[in-house]
This record gives C-alpha cells, sequence and structure tokens, in this order.
C-alpha cells in the first residue's frame, strides 16, 4: 500500500528522535540519507561539477554525506558552507569532520563553473526568510538556471505551507525523508521541488504510527473502501435520488453539467429543480435527468427518497438562494454548497453555520473562501507563510461544522475532525469553465449513493483531477463526465484487488 501520511515540520523531527530512541544513531540516518541524494543524483546525471552548499543544521550535514561520496565515486566537487565549520556540532559535526575537501565561505563564488548544485542549506526546516548570503546564492541559482537537486526540500520553501520565504531554489529533483511534507505538495512549493523521491532511511512505519499524522496525499487507499458499487441484488432507486438546484436560463449550463456529473458518478435518479419559466430551455439538453419547478421545492424536501441535494452553480446570489439554503439545511439533507450558495452568505456565515447538522459539503475556490471564511488573510510577518492552505481549511471546516473542499491546483479537503487530503493529481487543464460544477456533481452523487461526506469529497476530487489528467490538453467541462467511465472502471480494479489481498 501505498504510503501516504504527510509529516509536519515537528513530526519529523520527533520521527528522528524516536527512530534514534529505538536503536538508530543519529549519524547512521544521516548516511542513509547522504547514499539516498547520491544514488539518486548518480541515476540522473553523469560525473561533473557539482557544489555542494552547506547549511548549519542537519540539512547541512546531509550535504556534507553527499559530496564526500560523490567524490569518492569521481565527481568533481566544491562544497561551501553558512558559517564555520568548528560551529557545527551533533551529526552534522561528525559528518563535517569526514570530509576531505576544503569548506570554502557560502557566497556566488562557489557557483563558478558549477554544473549541478546540491542544496542542502535548510530543508524544510526554515523558520524565516532567507537573508543575506544564502538568498544571494539562492537567487543566482535561479537566475543562471542551473540544475539544482535539493536535500529534503528546495531551501525557502516553508515545509509546512509550501510558502516561499523571501526567495527560494528551484530544484529539478528534491529527495526527502520518511514521508513528504505539506511543502512538497502545496502550492507553490510543489512547483520548485521538481521531481519527488521518498528514500527509507531507516524510519520504520511503526514509529510513523506514533506521531498522531491526520493529514495524507488523497489517495484511493483511504476512500475506496467506502465506494458505493451498484450490487446485482441492488436498483436505481437504492442508489440514491439527487436534486440539483437551477437557476434562470441564461445560468442553465451550470445545473446541466452538475447534474449529469452526479448521474455518471452512479446516482440511481437525479432531477433539477428550475423556474418554472426555464424548464423548457432545461428540457432542450437533458434526457435521463428529470425536471421540476423550482417553485415546488418544499414539495420536494418533503420527499424523503430525494436523499442529497446540490444548490449554487448558477442559482444567483441573494436572499431568495439563501432561503432555499437554509430549507434544505433544515430538512436535513446531505448536500453540497457551492458558488452561489456560498456567497449568498458573505458576511453573514454563523446564519450558515448554525444550521449546518447533517453530511454538508462546501467547495468554494479561493476568492469565495476568503468571503466565507476570511481565515489566514492578515498581512505576513517575517518567517509566517502568507497562506497556510492545511490550516485555513481545517480551521474553515472547525468554524462551518461541514466538510470543506478548498479548491485549487493543490484542493484541500478537511472534515471537522481534523482529518484532511491534500491532492495532487490536478492539471492545469482543469481551469476551464464548468469545471467546479462537475466536480459539485461528482460529490453529490456519492452523497446520494450514502458514502460519508469526506470520502465523498476526497473520491470526488481525485476522479475529477485523474478523467482530467487522462484526458490532457483540450479539455472542457462536459468532457468530465463523459470520460468519468474509464477512471470508475481502473478504479472498480483497484478496489476488487484490494478485497482479494486481504
Amino acid at each position: 500500500m501505498i504510503k501516504t501520511e504527510i509529516l509536519s515540520i515537528e513530526q519529523m523531527y520527533a520521527a528522528d528522535k524516536a527512530a534514534i530512541a529505538r536503536g538508530t544513531p543519529g549519524i547512521q540516518l544521516m548516511e542513509n540519507a547522504g547514499q539516498a541524494i547520491t544514488r539518486e543524483i548518480r541515476k540522473r546525471w553523469q560525473p561533473c561539477a557539482v557544489s555542494v552548499l552547506c547549511g548549519p543544521g542537519n540539512n547541512g550535514g546531509d550535504g556534507f554525506v553527499v559530496a564526500r561520496l560523490l567524490k569518492a565515486a569521481g565527481w568533481s566537487v566544491r562544497l561551501a558552507l553558512l558559517g564555520l565549520p568548528d560551529k557545527l556540532q551533533g551529526d552534522a559535526g561528525v559528518a563535517a569532520a569526514q570530509w576531505d575537501g576544503a569548506v570554502e565561505k557560502l557566497d556566488t563564488a562557489i557557483l563558478d563553473d558549477a554544473q549541478l548544485v546540491v542544496d542542502a542549506l535548510f530543508g524544510s526546516g526554515l523558520g524565516r526568510d532567507l537573508v543575506g548570503a544564502a538568498r544571494q546564492v539562492i537567487e543566482e541559482i535561479n537566475r543562471q538556471n542551473m540544475i539544482c537537486v535539493a536535500v529534503d526540500l528546495p531551501s525557502g520553501v516553508n515545509g509546512d505551507s509550501g510558502q516561499i520565504l523571501g526567495a527560494a531554489a528551484k530544484a529539478a529533483l528534491s529527495v526527502t525523508f520518511c514521508r513528504r511534507k505539506a511543502g512538497h505538495i502545496l502550492l507553490p512549493g510543489r512547483e520548485l521541488a521538481g521531481e519527488i523521491v521518498t528514500a527509507d532511511i531507516g524510519i520504520t512505519d511503526e514509529v510513523v504510527k506514533t506521531l498522531g499524522v491526520v493529514l495524507e496525499e488523497n489517495n484511493p487507499d483511504a476512500w475506496l473502501p467506502h465506494y458505493p458499487w451498484p450490487k446485482l441484488t441492488g436498483h436505481k432507486y437504492d442508489r440514491g435520488h439527487a436534486l440539483v438546484i437551477g437557476g434562470m436560463a441564461a445560468s442553465s449550463g451550470a445545473a446541466r453539467l452538475a447534474a449529469r456529473g452526479a448521474l455518471r458518478i452512479g446516482a440511481g435518479l437525479v432531477t433539477i429543480a428550475a423556474p418554472e419559466a426555464s424548464l423548457g430551455i432545461y428540457s432542450a439538453q437533458l434526457t435521463a435527468v428529470m425536471l421540476t419547478p423550482l417553485e415546488q421545492l418544499a414539495e420536494q424536501l418533503g420527499d424523503t427518497r430525494k436523499n442529497a441535494v446540490l444548490i449554487g452553480p448558477g442559482c444567483g446570489v441573494g436572499s431568495e438562494t439563501r432561503k432555499r439554503v437554509l430549507a434544505i439545511l433544515a430538512a436535513k439533507r446531505a448536500c453540497v454548497l457551492d458558488a452561489d450558495a456560498l456567497m449568498s452568505f458573505k458576511s453573514i456565515q454563523k446564519q450558515l453555520f448554525k444550521e449546518i447538522s447533517s453530511d454538508v459539503i462546501l467547495a468554494p475556490h479561493g476568492g469565495e473562501f476568503r468571503h466565507l471564511f476570511g481565515i489566514g488573510d492578515a498581512g505576513r510577518e517575517e518567517g509566517q507563510a502568507t497562506s497556510d492552505k492545511v490550516r485555513r481549511t481545517r480551521d474553515a471546516a472547525a468554524l462551518s461544522g461541514a466538510v470543506v473542499i478548498f479548491k485549487g491546483g493543490d484542493t484541500v479537503v478537511a472534515a471537522p475532525d481534523g482529518r484532511t487530503v491534500i491532492n495532487q493529481n490536478a492539471p492545469a487543464d482543469l481551469a476551464t469553465a464548468g469545471a467546479g460544477d462537475v466536480l459539485a456533481g461528482f460529490a453529490l452523487g456519492l452523497l446520494a449513493q450514502g458514502m460519508p461526506a469526506f470520502e465523498a469529497a476526497a473520491a470526488a476530487v481525485w476522479l475529477h483531477g485523474a478523467v482530467a489528467a487522462h484526458f490532457g490538453p483540450g479539455l472542457i467541462a462536459e468532457d468530465l463526465s463523459e470520460e468519468l467511465p474509464g477512471e470508475l472502471a481502473e478504479l472498480k480494479k483497484k478496489a476488487v484487488q484490494m478485497v482479494t489481498t486481504i
């Protein structure tokens, strides 16, 4: 099974300490790390002139090991240290003592004639902005577009948020240890980390289990056991009846895209409730999806067979949408609130949050998130990330009582109990009109089939990204639902394999 846990900086330090306490010396962990980095470098590049940049801590100690091993393998190696060798302590001091070459002062001259640079300055442990010589060298690496290998994470990227602290190296390869950090997956860190290799340096899975990790990469292994596959003994009514609230004719496409998504992902029946004057426009574009007048919403909510509702896409912002949202929540339906449904509660969020008690998914993009939650928008102080997306999403879930899908190229899904996943399979092609409506429909369809809200949200986001990545350039929103069956077929094969290997 894929190891999907994501460690915070604090948890990584704790993992190191726990491994040492269990009998693996710290210098052995450092030697293992250096060997892993060296191995990955030699897999990709031929011997050449290398400059190794070492910081004053254990990340720098890893760099000393890499320099020694590359030199022993016949590579031309120069090494520069931020600080003085006699100031190095602990395992880093031991590793430095084993280096038999010159230790140069860190400045841009260390880059002269280098064909490859190893960034072992700070890794994920940096807690303040890069300044001075370190920043100058990092900026020069980027200016020259040099091949850079990062030890753990490019120096200047915050390991917990992925944000840039003043400046950060753009790496071709990052070799991290034990598990990935959030900074490897969240933007912009993900774009700076390049290819990411997670190396085993001797920290066991048992150690990781002691850390209380609640942040993971979004991977089917976590939610596939909850996936609502159809049963031979079932019928369409067993698979739920999803209700999509539609808007006026001019914005009818959003509801139609969402309804198609809900139907494709397996909801047994899907109905759109739209203004009676617009039903003719809707009916011209729909076949399997049913229609009902929005004016009869109270009657629709009185039908308990309609067990999941989506409101927001194309509905319009204002008091009417707000009333309908509150009616849906009062009916205790599982629901997805998106787009206009969220913006209708701008500046009166508490009115919405106090009514959330059933399986509810909120799916804001960045602008909607700011208007609805306003979390994390204060100006950045030195060393503080401008946008810790994981923390913001968790805080939003806890505040609202709902599962929150904070959309973007690094979508984060969080539950009120703290469980959180970061999605990383979504391509840039998803930045197209209507893609978010289809995502809302996917989530709705899974809720209608009885999938728990957190798992439904994570599955919808992952499938949304997987379909888009498989389709590639030229994607439009309509393609997402039409291409979904291929991804579901592959997912079902995986589900069967999981069952047969238990």
